[in-house]
């Protein structure tokens, strides 16, 4: 049997997180953070905020970030760019 506070994680596993199209979260299986690039059952693309090649989790998986990690995140895409610009 499952013990102490079953009540938040039960919810948790049952109802993934919404997530929209265009919204930053965190793979929770390495960390990896990236954009909402389509959202289906079962099934959420992601592409790093930098870019590069895209890849896929569950909804389960991801989580949003908070709008600190957002900012945070977003800062260090934008300074990696500028420090690394694209041919």
């Amino acid at each position: 049997m499952t013990g102490g506070g079953s009540g938040r994680g039960e919810e948790s596993e049952e109802e993934p997180p919404e997530v929209a199209i265009g919204s930053a979260v965190r793979d929770l299986r390495d960390g990896r953070v990236g954009d909402v690039l389509d959202v289906r059952p079962g099934l959420v693309r992601l592409r790093p905020l930098c870019g590069g090649r895209e890849w896929e989790a569950a909804p389960d998986e991801i989580r949003p970030l908070t709008p600190r990690e957002q900012l945070s995140a977003r800062l260090a895409a934008a300074n990696a760019r500028s420090r690394h610009p694209r041919p």
